[in-house]
């Protein structure tokens, strides 16, 4: 059951980070669910060191998670168009 979970909240992190970030049309769900999860691990090294990949979800790791996505989305538009966008 947990795996299923990381994909469903990696799926709905990455879609919104790609919302935010304006490259929803350019990636399908499958790469929304890989920039949910690998989000959320920028997240938690970001925030401090901590493992919020075994934290249960709150608001927190959710947010924590976005933060990370919308940073790796920043990362790969600056090295892709020059610019965060």
């Amino acid at each position: 059951m947990g795996i299923i979970l990381w994909l469903v909240i990696g799926g709905v992190v990455g879609w919104l980070a790609s919302l935010i970030m304006r490259t929803d049309g350019q990636q399908g769900i499958i790469l929304n669910i890989v920039v949910g999860i690998v989000g959320a691990v920028i997240g938690g090294l970001i925030t401090g060191g901590g493992n919020i990949n075994n934290a249960g979800l709150t608001l927190s790791t959710f947010l924590v998670s976005l933060l990370g996505a919308i940073i790796l989305l920043a990362i790969v538009n600056l090295v892709r168009r020059g610019s965060v966008r």
